[in-house]
């Protein structure tokens, strides 16, 4: 590392608050057809996924990155907010083709009273689900030219995964963000910009067409490349680090992946320490569990796939649950990510944990995310997959909600095609008195 160091200081995290079971799911998909009852029993044995997270009605990419930036940025003070040089997102949701939704996530930022300065640069990255982690590397690298400016930046790492009703990929659904706040001499994990290990190739393992709703997936065919990816890239970041790979493996402390679902990145380990290390049956789950590798992949198996949020959901989960064991010894270990992003690319980097992250970590209330979730009616729960709407249909159905003080939410969506959002400083009951909406209304919280 140099002497001035660049990475990342706080994350935060917002998970939407309606929850799915699977095992209701899956009863409410075989009574519809009986044939489906072996495929996604399989396909939940096979991912490990015991619950999705959904957005509700009025949420989407926008207002999800925003309420995890308001969390990280909420108690800073206006000389804090005036040394923001930059507000990204790394996305494959999108809501609009040419304005990125840090632009929309800045505006919401402004009208919920934080003083968001107007020199900054707001930009969208997208690489499937690596949109955020490259966000974040454009980011530290633009920030450690200038260290002496003490500037900074925040990555919004926002999506939704939506597949097709009653096909196997419907268990790997989800939403949620992460907020990263990225600054030279970060007080949580230092990045190793030099030594990062890249692979890329022009497949079609993930991609979602113009003008479709659901992605296209070939289940083992990206899972496959997921791996050999993995792979590539993290020989590649042994050579930049001129060590030889099992030397890197067994000195690392712990491991970090992308995970759309939660046994992908246990699937992908596997096949690496096998070739690596000669681990083979219990030798690999003992050395990943030394690790702590499972702590992070848990709460995935709650939350379903975020898509470019999941591996900094898995990170957060990790850090406080290594916390928790070490104390502040945790200031020191290191880190290997790996970010995976379909069609392809994946990314291998080394990270530090940092001497000030003992501060941080102990603040974060992680179990309040699960603490918020509610369980959905199949009627909200439909609602969300048969979406989205056009606008006069969205602004009808909207009304048939009571929206919680202190939100974000799309307000409305214009005749143009406009989305224009807003912050809700009191909450904002739309149910006539006395009415039953037809969408059962849950609150949500702001997470921290």
């Amino acid at each position: 590392m140099n002497k001035n160091t660049i990475g990342i200081s706080d994350i935060k995290l917002y998970i939407p608050e309606p929850n799915m079971n699977l095992d209701r799911l899956i009863k409410e998909r075989v009574a519809e057809n009986p044939k489906l009852e072996r495929h996604l029993a399989r396909a939940v044995n096979t991912t490990g996924q015991e619950s999705i997270r959904f957005p509700n009605f009025w949420e989407d990419t926008s207002t999800m990155a925003a309420e995890a930036a308001y969390q990280l940025l909420g108690d800073k003070e206006d000389s804090e907010l005036s040394k923001l040089r930059f507000i990204t997102v790394g996305t494959e949701t999108g809501v609009d083709h040419s304005k990125p939704v840090s632009a929309y996530v800045e505006g919401m930022l402004k009208k919920g009273g934080l003083n968001i300065p107007e020199s900054l640069s707001s930009f969208q990255v997208q690489h499937a689900c690596a949109g955020g982690t490259l966000a974040l590397l454009s980011v530290s690298a633009l920030l450690n030219q200038a260290p002496e400016r003490q500037e900074s930046g925040v990555v919004m790492c926002s999506d939704i995964a939506k597949y097709e009703s009653a096909s196997t990929a419907e268990v790997t659904q989800g939403a949620g963000a992460a907020a990263l706040f990225v600054e030279n001499n970060p007080k949580l994990l230092e990045i190793d910009l030099s030594t990062l290990g890249y692979c890329s190739k022009d497949v079609d393992d993930f991609f979602r067409p113009n003008g479709s709703k659901f992605a296209k997936v070939k289940g083992r065919y990206s899972m496959e490349l997921y791996a050999e990816n993995l792979e590539s890239a993290f020989l590649d970041h042994c050579k930049r680090r001129n060590l030889h790979p099992a030397k890197v493996l067994s000195e690392t402390d712990m491991f970090v992946l992308h995970a759309p679902f939660r046994n992908m990145p246990e699937i992908a380990m596997k096949r690496l320490l096998q070739k690596n290390l000669g681990l083979v049956n219990g030798q690999t789950e003992a050395f990943l569990e030394s690790k702590g590798f499972y702590g992070g992949l848990d709460a995935v198996a709650k939350i379903g796939n975020t898509y470019s949020a999941s591996m900094y959901v898995a990170l957060t989960f990790l850090l406080k649950e290594q916390y928790e064991k070490y104390g502040d010894n945790i200031a020191g270990k290191n880190i290997i990510l790996a970010s995976y992003g379909s069609g392809n690319t994946m990314i291998v980097i080394s990270v530090k944990v940092a001497p000030e992250a003992p501060s941080i970590i102990k603040n974060w209330d992680l179990e309040a995310i699960f603490e918020s979730g509610k369980n959905a009616e199949m009627i909200d729960y439909k609602l969300w997959m048969n979406g989205p709407y056009d606008g006069n249909t969205y602004n009808d159905i909207r009304m048939d909600y009571s929206i919680p003080a202190g939100l974000f939410y799309l307000k409305d969506l214009r005749e143009d095609g406009y989305r224009e959002y807003d912050f809700t400083r009191e909450e904002i009951d739309n149910v006539t008195q006395g009415k039953t909406s037809r969408y059962l209304h849950r609150s949500i919280e702001i997470l921290g």
